[in-house]
């Protein structure tokens, strides 16, 4: 049992992917909303928004708009990231900085997926393809200081070609470090994963990432993006954290999931809910930061916002 002392680190990706797949809009003023209540959370990390065309996720449109309106309610200590799908998404998020006149956003993101048939639904690109958009982004990123996530999509089942190979994921994360990301997020986009199945994707992935120990600037070289479809994202965790896995993604109210993971047959389930997620992680005997009742508002507010928007206001 590990010391009290022992840091996971947590990032809350509701404001982006709580919401980005939701089918009503959500006003701007209640994404900054969620945003400043997640910063009084002790979190590590927002996922804030994305700068992907809105001709292609319409729910996060203004992701400028929200950047200009949180700039101020940063702690220093909090990191905020954003998604870009290239280069053109990296200017995007590197403009909210200068217009800012100082950094807003610590942190880009940039996506593919250890399976070619999600990949090219999601971008329309190979995987190959994909990696190589990245290369631009990483050097705008890098150039302004900023840090680079990739994330690998499907990393125990796709919904359109089944089981994956966790070579296959191992190979994917390869990829992204040689194209220069810092850091790899492994994301289980339809909520396939069990303790059995991830830990052999865990095993492929710690060699080529080198570990999964928290850096000293505080930061992961590992995050792990699960979502609770099973109910089995809980026992993930805790599979993952016997493998030393330190990181992990989660959305306050557990909301949110990939739209282009949905298939005919239903729509994609939400990620892990942060609370769970932070739960899970303490009764291990490890340390998050996290202010459970600030996190409990945090998360019933991200709630009402899907519920009113559903019912046509917020």
């Amino acid at each position: 049992m590990p010391g009290v002392s022992e840091r996971v680190r947590i990032t809350d990706v509701s404001p982006r992917d709580g919401l980005q797949n939701e089918p009503h809009a959500i006003p701007t003023d209640d994404k900054a909303r969620l945003v400043e209540l997640l910063t009084l959370t002790g979190v590590d990390e927002v996922e804030v928004t994305s700068f992907v065309s809105p001709k292609w996720v319409p729910q996060l449109g203004d992701a400028s708009q929200v950047f200009e309106a949180v700039a101020d309610l940063k702690p220093p200590e909090l990191v905020f990231s954003a998604l870009v799908p290239n280069d053109r998404g990296a200017q995007a998020a590197l403009r909210v900085n200068e217009h800012a006149g100082r950094r807003v956003i610590d942190k880009v993101s940039v996506f593919t997926a250890a399976s070619e048939s999600f990949t090219r639904k999601n971008v329309n690109a190979t995987i190959a393809e994909s990696v190589e958009r990245f290369r631009p982004v990483v050097a705008l990123a890098h150039g302004a200081g900023l840090r680079v996530r990739g994330y690998v999509s499907c990393i125990v089942r796709c919904p359109f070609e089944g089981d994956i190979d966790p070579a296959r994921v191992a190979e994917v994360a390869a990829m992204l470090l040689d194209a220069g990301v810092d850091e790899i997020d492994l994301g289980d986009t339809i909520g396939a994963a069990t303790p059995d199945s991830l830990t052999p994707v865990l095993d492929a992935v710690r060699p080529i990432v080198g570990g999964f120990a928290l850096r000293d600037d505080a930061e992961a070289p590992l995050t792990l993006h699960l979502h609770d479809t099973a109910g089995l994202a809980g026992a993930c965790v805790t599979a993952a954290l016997a493998e030393g896995v330190r990181s992990f993604d989660a959305s306050a109210g557990g909301l949110g999931g990939c739209p282009f993971a949905s298939t005919d047959d239903g729509r994609a389930p939400g990620n892990i809910a942060t609370s769970l997620l932070v739960h899970v992680v303490e009764r291990a005997g490890f340390e998050t930061g996290v202010d459970r009742e600030r996190l409990a508002a945090a998360s019933a507010f991200a709630e009402r916002l899907v519920a009113q928007a559903g019912r046509g206001g917020v």
